[in-house]
């Protein structure tokens, strides 16, 4: 008998409907303001959205099984309605297409949540791979071709499977809230060497929304020209490499809630010149919470190694109304000329029932320039580690854009030195605590400690230096491993595509960040006041109400003993010193610290459903970890498969049953630690 080909399935001017579940559920603002009419990017949802019980998508094209088609072309000129609407849990390719989407002249939630006028539209759980061609929208909110992965709602959750594997296609779009590539709901998007250029407002070339989901860039280049569209705006887990990323008028970058970005040899120019929603200050990298329920509230990631920064206009950096990890490793910064480093501060935004500005920076062989503020309601945990070299001050003294006073004194602020790493003062500054060891450059200024100041010498481990000549940072360390066991043979192409979908590696979140206060300096209640002539190597104590000046001190006092923690407070390094001379030995009795995280929150066992994925990630507080699968038999692979890039873990369930994945964490200096996963699939 002839094997009977797979019909190719297209039809014209065609709809289906979306559950009751799947509504809208939350009360809808001004589109042009962004996230619950707000955002300072002015990203996300918009517009008046439907009230009725369901969404309802159509097509011009609606594809609903396997199809490979190959310089075809799509036009779509009516409002509310998709060029190319795929639907299917098969495999869709399509090659060099021509779309063009026009018509819509509003763009609200319906929009940027369910991408109902999108050139491209794909959902119902399958894979759909575009190579070359081009995408071409002029509507309001056309978004140019979007991912949707119909979870319930939740960050991150895990979707229906709909994943788009999209390369080598140039996306244009010219409209209101119209993004170039789209993720909500749990969807995944992978995207290869794409050239996307937005011109209207709330339109990131690189753009997610409620719920979610995956995205992974590498290559290309994404240009945004709108009020409120940065290059990228994250409710999601973003991973970016080797891509150029331009924002003209716009935050560089924006990320909201829980999302997370990460930058690997990219490089990044924002021109923040305007100010959108509740926004008030300009920068280039914008972290935040609205409060519009599009993204879960938590920790925000924003991870760069090596490329290039450049801030020129406004703060570098700018944490509100939540808690940031920031990572830096190996990037040529550059700052404008009128802007912080970094702020961390109140802006337009207020969680009343648990206010948080909150910013957790982490930099490794990073050299740094500019200052960083601190509100007087707000925190900042500085952990300079390797040939961390930075030229700076701290201060709470604040104006937004505007000029407006936001903060005339400085909250808490909390710095843990390594042994190469240097701080050179540019003005008079304080801080709640100092740790570790390395460098101090007063250059003619004072450092207040709690509530003592130092003019010379050493503080605690750290000592004085004159050197003001930041060595050569513009490397990085790779901490990515993987194991060639962990991959299965016969794995579908939709699920190797989406091992590499999840967020890129994460730094710890705030409960597993660097210590912030040690033995260096401390604070005791009292009125009296008294001043040390020869300072001690031994941390200094002070007093509240007054100030305790240390203007002489000296290095490493002679013949005697100390130990301190090191930056990640997960090793001990003991010194000790005996005439001027030191020797250093690190402790090897410290184990690899790491847990398995899914949806931020540390887990022992997880369910997957038959034909499905589940993705995690490995958080850990030990520097230089890496982790690898321990080997899983033939029997385990055919229940489940389990994929590990860096700390990226995806597992797709094959058949019903149980079995443990174990994940080994080694890194120099510490014992390795395994740690165990039970998997069932149902």
């Amino acid at each position: 008998m002839r094997r009977q080909n797979k019909k190719r399935t297209f039809k014209k001017i065609s709809a289906f409907t979306l559950s009751t579940a799947l509504a809208v559920s939350s009360p809808m603002v001004a589109f042009a303001a962004g996230p619950g009419g707000d955002a300072p990017g002015g990203d996300a949802p918009g517009g008046s959205s439907s009230s009725s019980s369901s969404i309802t998508w159509s097509g011009a094209t609606e594809i609903t099984s396997a199809t490979e088609t190959t310089d075809q072309t799509y036009t779509s000129t009516s409002a509310d309605q998709n060029a190319v609407l795929i639907n299917t849990t098969d495999t869709v390719t399509l090659n060099n297409p021509t779309v063009t989407k026009s018509g819509g002249d509003s763009a609200g939630d319906d929009y940027s949540f369910y991408g109902i006028n999108s050139g491209i539209m794909a959902k119902g759980g399958g894979t759909t791979n575009i190579v070359g061609g081009t995408v071409q929208t002029t509507g309001a909110g056309a978004n140019g071709i979007f991912s949707y992965g119909a979870n319930s709602g939740s960050t991150n959750a895990e979707g229906d499977g709909t994943t788009v594997n999209v390369s080598d296609v140039t996306i244009t779009t010219t409209a209101q809230g119209s993004g170039g590539i789209m993720t909500t709901y749990g969807g995944t998007t992978n995207a290869t060497n794409l050239t996307i250029t937005t011109e209207g407002g709330s339109s990131a070339p690189i753009r997610t929304d409620r719920g979610g989901g995956w995205v992974t860039v590498d290559g290309g280049t994404y240009t945004s020209n709108g009020l409120g569209s940065p290059a990228i705006y994250s409710t999601a887990d973003i991973d970016v490499s080797n891509a150029t990323l331009v924002s003209n008028l716009s935050e560089g970058v924006c990320i909201e809630g829980t999302g997370s970005i990460s930058l690997t040899d990219c490089d990044l120019t924002a021109n923040n010149t305007s100010t959108n929603g509740n926004a008030t200050f300009y920068d280039t990298i914008m972290i935040y919470q609205s409060m519009s329920g599009d993204a879960s509230t938590g920790t925000s990631e924003y991870t760069m190694k090596g490329g290039s920064l450049t801030s020129k206009n406004g703060d570098t950096f700018h944490v509100t109304n939540t808690a940031a990890n920031i990572n830096l490793e190996g990037v040529t910064i550059t700052n404008s000329s009128d802007g912080a480093l970094l702020s961390v501060c109140d802006d337009g935004w207020t969680d009343s029932s648990n206010p948080c500005n909150e910013a957790i920076v982490t930099a490794t062989n990073q050299t740094l320039e500019g200052d960083m503020l601190v509100g007087s309601d707000s925190s900042l945990t500085l952990t300079m580690s390797g040939t961390t070299f930075w030229t700076g001050k701290t201060s709470g003294e604040i104006s937004n854009a505007a000029g407006t006073s936001v903060s005339t004194s400085i909250g808490t602020v909390d710095v843990t030195m390594s042994d190469d790493a240097t701080w050179v003062l540019t003005e008079d500054s304080t801080v709640s605590s100092l740790s570790g060891s390395g460098y101090i450059n007063y250059n003619g200024y004072t450092l207040t400690v709690g509530s003592t100041a130092y003019t010379s010498g050493s503080i605690g481990n750290i000592e004085e230096t004159s050197n003001t000549t930041a060595p050569d940072n513009n490397t990085y360390s790779s901490d990515d491993s993987s194991s060639s066991d962990s991959s299965s043979s016969d794995s579908s192409s939709s699920d190797s595509s989406s091992s590499d979908s999840s967020s890129s590696d994460s730094s710890s979140s705030s409960s597993d960040s660097s210590s912030s206060s040690s033995d260096s300096s401390s604070s005791s209640g009292s009125d009296s006041s008294s001043s040390s002539t020869s300072g001690s190597s031994d941390s200094s104590s002070s007093t509240n109400n007054s100030s305790t000046t240390n203007t002489s001190g000296t290095s490493s006092a002679a013949n005697t003993t100390s130990t301190t923690a090191t930056s990640s407070a997960t090793s001990a390094t003991t010194t000790t010193a005996t005439n001027s001379a030191t020797t250093t030995t690190t402790s090897t009795n410290e184990k690899v610290a790491f847990k398995i995280n899914k949806n931020n929150k540390a887990v022992k066992k997880v369910t997957v459903k038959k034909g499905k994925t589940v993705k995690l990630k490995i958080k850990s507080s030990t520097t230089g970890a890496t982790f690898k699968i321990v080997k899983l038999t033939a029997k385990n692979k055919k229940v489940a498969t389990a994929k590990l890039k860096g700390k990226k873990l995806t597992l797709k369930g094959k058949k019903a049953g149980k079995y443990t994945l174990k994940i080994k964490g080694t890194a120099d200096g510490y014992t390795a630690v395994t740690k165990s996963l039970k998997v069932t699939v149902k």
